[in-house]
Order: structure tokens, then sequence, then C-alpha cells
């Protein structure tokens, strides 16, 4: 639905501020009158939905001095001025400053009218490609945190940005740690919805009736959840931990929006990996209206070489917060950490990567050690190795991410990396262009 503007009129006069008023009230415009420039500023701020037409001489603050301010806050705000006899050239310095147009007393209010629709529809553009642009870089942002290069990861991008352009409720299941969340957040910021509200609520972390108030209400302060959602996106997590009842409200919930829906769902499963699945824990009707559209999170085992460039981003930034050297891994490192099973996925890694930069600062322990910690932890039976690979693969991905770091570490000063690997020039390009690194990345 297209914003409604406000055409803000001020005017010291009450006499003129009603008449124009009134005949852009006639003429279909939603207007508001203010007695002076510093009324008008109370209401009129960055990305206010509207335009002014304001008198120039006026007691107090001039419509000189209320433009300047006005320019400064928001120099894509249209504003009209209004001259008396004798103000023409004063009118032709306030364009210069930044005013749209100028209507000379007595003026014509046919003109009048169409520098008001002039104005407002300048002033939508404006404001939509503003949205526009923050949605962009939101999404953008949020899509930034989604790190890895495996083909698997492409395929999820992939199918965050097609998937987040439809209406139809999304289900996001995976292992636990994987970052379902993040997938949530970034299918609403590359979506239609991404400037309205996304609401997430944890099923699972409140007993039923407390959950039932929480999403339909009605609540002492505020809205349910439903309705707080309502045109954006509801997130429900651990959607498997919903009753039979509310399973039933919000299968009929769904229905009641019918199609396209106004809110949308995104319903995040974590029992996959479990034994148990999504569709076993929800009745079949409410199962297919929310798997619509469906996104798998890949498990960190299956993103080959990312467990190593994830390792060396997470303890470089825990590195940095605790004011010491990251760990160097060695390629028996490496290879342990490509073979591990990694049950606990991402947050997993990045609880290792942190214990990885404590022990390099005492200078003890290994990370072979707090892989096999988090194994007897997890009472894996197969802790530290998971299905063998060639030792070319493993070989290839040690060297991309010595090369990364050695690279990152000098800065992309070539001659400095030479002399740390022992590597001729024409070697180190070939390598570079063999694992897709560029030196522009690194400057």
């Amino acid at each position: 639905m297209a914003q409604t503007m406000t055409v803000a009129i001020v005017d010291d006069e009450p006499d003129m501020r009603e008449s124009i008023s009134q005949w852009l009230s006639l003429s279909g415009f939603h207007t508001e009158t203010f007695p002076s420039a510093e009324d008008a500023l109370r209401s009129i701020g960055p990305d206010w939905p509207g335009v002014v037409i304001s008198d120039i001489r006026m007691p107090g603050m001039d419509g000189m001095v209320f433009l300047k301010r006005l320019m400064g806050q928001d120099s894509g705000l249209p504003v009209i001025m209004i001259t008396g006899h004798g103000d023409v050239p004063m009118a032709v310095e306030a364009m210069r400053l930044g005013a749209m147009d100028f209507m000379e007393k007595p003026f014509n209010p046919d003109r009048m009218t169409e520098l008001a629709k002039k104005a407002t529809q300048a002033r939508r553009i404006t404001l939509d490609n503003r949205a526009l642009r923050r949605d962009l870089s939101e999404g953008q942002q949020v899509m930034s945190k989604l790190v890895g290069a495996s083909p698997a990861m492409d395929r999820l991008r992939e199918d965050i940005l097609d998937l987040g352009q439809a209406d139809g409720h999304v289900l996001i299941d995976g292992e636990t740690g994987t970052g379902k969340t993040l997938v949530a957040h970034a299918l609403h910021a590359v979506g239609p919805r991404a400037s309205k509200k996304f609401v997430p609520i944890s099923c699972a972390a409140f007993a039923d009736e407390a959950l039932a108030v929480r999403l339909f209400g009605p609540v002492e302060d505020g809205l349910p959840a439903v309705e707080e959602a309502r045109g954006g996106t509801l997130c429900l997590e651990d959607i498997e931990a919903l009753s039979e009842p509310l399973q039933a409200r919000l299968l009929a919930f769904i229905a009641d929006q019918g199609q396209p829906a106004e809110t949308r769902i995104i319903a995040i499963s974590n029992a996959r990996g479990e034994g148990r699945r999504a569709e076993d824990s929800l009745r079949p009707d409410l199962f297919y209206r929310l798997s619509a559209l469906k996104i798998t999170v890949p498990a960190l085992r299956q993103r080959g070489e990312d467990i190593l460039s994830l390792f060396t981003r997470m303890t470089e930034q825990f590195a940095e917060e605790y004011g010491c050297e990251p760990p160097q891994v060695t390629a028996q490192e490496a290879a342990q950490l490509l073979q591990a099973p990694w049950p606990g996925n991402v947050r997993q890694l990045i609880n290792v990567a942190e214990r990885a930069v404590l022990q390099n600062r005492r200078g003890s322990g290994s990370i072979a050690s707090l892989l096999m910690a988090d194994g007897e932890d997890s009472h894996t039976a197969d802790a530290t190795t998971t299905e063998g690979k060639p030792l070319k693969e493993y070989v290839e991905s040690f060297e991309k991410m010595l090369l990364d770091n050695t690279m990152r570490r000098h800065k992309g000063a070539i001659s400095a990396v030479m002399d740390e690997l022992c590597l001729p020039r024409r070697t180190l390009n070939e390598k570079m262009a063999k694992y897709g690194l560029s030196r522009g990345d690194y400057l």
C-alpha cells in the first residue's frame, strides 16, 4: 500500500493557513497546519512522509532559516515557499538553498495543487528508494554472515535468495548449531517484507498456556505475536514443541489469512539428526502448510574446507578480543579439523576456536586435545574421525588455508609472503590462481 503523504502548511496568518488547507483537502491531499516554523520542526524530522509549504516572512524563525533547518536534517524534503510582493529574489535564493519551487501571492490555486502533486510524488519516490536501500543493505549484512565457499553454502545462499522473494511459508531444518535462525533472518531480510517486523518466538521456551497467550493473546501489554508480526514474518523456532491444541490454532490462523498470506511464517525444526522429524511431531495438514517451501541447512562436516576458513576467522576474532596472537594451525591439525564429525556444527567450532586461542595464550594444549574432549562430552564413538577423504584434498585445503592466513597477516605484501613461505613469485601466483585468492582482497 502506498504511503499517505501529508502537506504541512506553515504560515503565521490563520486565514492563509486555513484557505490553503481547505483547497488542498478538497483536491484530495491530507494536510496539517502549523502557526510557526518552531511548531512545524517539532513534528517534521528526517524521512517525514510529506512535503512542506511555508511562508517566507514570519515572526520568530522566518522561512529562510526554517528552510535551512529542514535541509540540514533531510535534503530530500520538497519545500515550496510562499512569497509576497518584492520577495521573489529571496525566493530564488531559497531555491538555491534547496527549496523545490515558490508561489507568489496572490497565487493561482490550480498551480498550488499542481506543485503539491509534483512534490508529493517526488517525496514518495525518495522515501521508497531510501527504504529499498536500507532493505538491501540489511539483507547484504545478514547474507555476509553466511560464510563459506563450499558448494553446500553456495546452494544455501541461492535457496535463500530464491525463497526470500516467494510468498509461501517456509520450514527450515538441520542439525543443531548449523545456523538455522540466521537463515530465517536472511530469508526475511532479502524479501519484500524486509521493512516489516521479524518476530521470533521459541515454542520450547514457554509452557503451553503462556505460549498460547504470547502467540494469540490476550496480552496485558503490547500485542500478541500474530498481530505484532502482521504484514511481516513470524518465526517459530522449535516448531515440534507446539502442542496439538496450539497446532490447531496456528492452522486456523494460517487458513484465515488466505493467499497470498499477509504474514509469512518461518518454522524452524530442531528435530533433524536426533532420530525425529518435524513431520512426526506436527499434524499433517499443518506440516504441509508450513513446509510449502523448505530449506535444509548443511551440517559443518558437509562443508569441506569451509571448516578451515571458519576456524581461522573465529580464532582471529577471539585473539583480537583477548589481546593475543591466534594459534598457527599445522598440517596435521588442519587434517584433524577436516576429519572431525562436528556434532555441534558451527556452534561447536566457535567454542573450539575460543578455547584454542585461550590455550595458545597460555602456551599449552593442542587442537587435537580439544576435539577429543568434545568427542568425550558428546559420547560420540567416532569423535575424531569421519568418512575418509583422499590425502590430496587434505593437502590442498591446508595449502589454501596457509596461503590465505599468510596473505592476511602481511596485508597482501607479496614479497613478505614469498619470503615466509619460501616460494618463487611464479609458484605463488599459480597457487593463488588455483585457489581463487586475489591480492586485492588483502590490501
